[in-house]
């Protein structure tokens, strides 16, 4: 093996292509602020978290200057979601100004040169469902699929990339947790998500007929966990996937469980090994052959005050990440697109404590909620510009011993730093 941060003469590692699309990401609920009422409006503002949104870090009224942002940084790429409940505020009452909204930030996507990622479902659906019963009765796939074809017969034109539901294991997880969703009926919901996610595949492709849709499965570093979960999500969907979208953060091993620090929302105290998007992909690509990959979500933790106690930077993690997707791509693992999460810091679902954002938005305490630049939109630029990051560069940590992030593989074929 390389020693770790050294180039040894003659060594190259190939870019990623220039069909490889690099992106950002956000969910409305989490960036928006002024959300209407919805299920997690009501977790925050009853208690059920640690604390409620607000107006979270604003992009309702900073939309334009955010998708400039990402402009800059070189992206192809800006994902996020069409809220349920900002344009059905009533059942069967469409808002128009909430429509408006999302008129303005697809066309201005678009207009800024980047092809929009349009989530249906990030784990958020309208107060007036709750009351209903929510995912509690089965007629709430139906409703959600009615509220689909609307946001697909709008933005068809924009040619997205769509993902139906975002981690849906963590959506029925969540449910459970926070009493929207009763122990009895966790399969109902399952179930509900998987015909929704075939039903809106159906109509997608008969309104835009090569679109791309797919719905993205959030990666669990724990053995035998991610693939028990991948029988209920997305094993049922695989016919109806046109790319495999992954979500991929921590990672653990045989000397590093820190991950855990993940359960008390702690998410900048777990150690990062970059080289486990590499173990992710390569685990991804065996167990849906055929099936192009894009990296919906993956980015790092720093805590409240911007930075972790390791040193590790967002810059460096950015720059580590994608070499190992660059030796992925070359070991022929079909990985398409990447997007950081996310383009700004916001809304953790609980909280405001973990920062992921390549601009920095302290939405608690700056009334001016200033975007500040992390190191890592420099490294950003960089690595669009160049399609990569540059031959000999070499990941700032070494690869772990025997990764549990996909074992046995990760021990039988370890990740080399070459």
């Amino acid at each position: 093996m390389a020693v770790v941060g050294t180039a040894p003469a003659g060594a190259e590692t190939p870019g990623l292509g220039p069909e490889f699309e690099f992106g950002v990401a956000q969910s409305g609920f989490q960036s928006e602020g002024y959300s209407a009422d919805s299920n997690w409006l009501r977790y925050g503002d009853q208690g059920r978290v640690r604390e409620p949104i607000g107006n979270s870090v604003d992009f309702f009224h900073n939309y334009a200057a955010d998708i400039e942002r990402a402009r800059g940084l070189g992206v192809r790429i800006y994902r996020t979601s069409v809220e349920w409940s900002r344009v059905e505020t009533a059942p069967g009452s469409d808002d128009s100004a909430g429509w408006a909204f999302y008129d303005a930030v697809i066309a201005r996507i678009v207009e800024s040169g980047m092809r929009p990622m349009i989530t249906l479902n990030h784990w958020v659906h309208p107060g007036w469902e709750v009351d209903r019963g929510g995912w509690n009765r089965p007629e709430m796939s139906s409703e959600l699929v009615d509220f689909a074809r609307r946001v697909v017969d709008r933005y068809s034109w924009a040619r997205p990339l769509w993902i139906t539901f975002n981690e849906p294991t963590e959506y029925v997880r969540r449910e459970l947790m926070y009493g929207g969703l009763r122990l009895e009926n966790a399969g109902r919901m399952a179930d509900g998500i998987v015909s929704a996610h075939r039903e809106i595949y159906r109509y997608i492709h008969s309104v835009q007929p090569d679109a791309e849709v797919s719905s993205n499965l959030a990666y669990i570093p724990i053995p035998g966990v991610q693939s028990m979960l991948e029988q209920l999500f997305p094993e049922p969907m695989r016919d109806t996937l046109d790319f495999i979208g992954v979500d991929h953060y921590y990672s653990t091993s045989i000397t590093d469980l820190s991950a855990a620090y993940g359960a008390t929302g702690e998410f900048w105290k777990s150690t990062q090994a970059p080289e486990s998007i590499y173990y992710v992909l390569r685990h991804i690509a065996s167990r849906f052959p055929g099936k192009p990959i894009r990296v919906i979500e993956n980015g790092l933790a720093t805590g409240p005050n911007g930075v972790r106690d390791d040193g590790y930077t967002r810059g460096d993690h950015l720059r580590d990440t994608v070499y190992w997707l660059q030796r992925a791509k070359q070991d022929g693992v079909d990985v398409v697109s990447y997007n950081y999460w996310s383009l700004t810091d916001n809304y953790e679902w609980g909280d405001y404590a973990a920062r992921f954002g390549l601009y920095t938005v302290d939405a608690q305490h700056d009334p001016s909620l200033t975007r500040h630049p992390t190191d890592g939109v420099a490294a950003y630029r960089d690595i669009t510009a160049h399609g990569g990051v540059p031959r000999g560069y070499r990941p700032t940590r070494a690869p772990v011993t025997c990764s549990l992030v996909a074992v046995p593989d990760s021990c039988a074929a370890p990740a080399v730093v070459e």
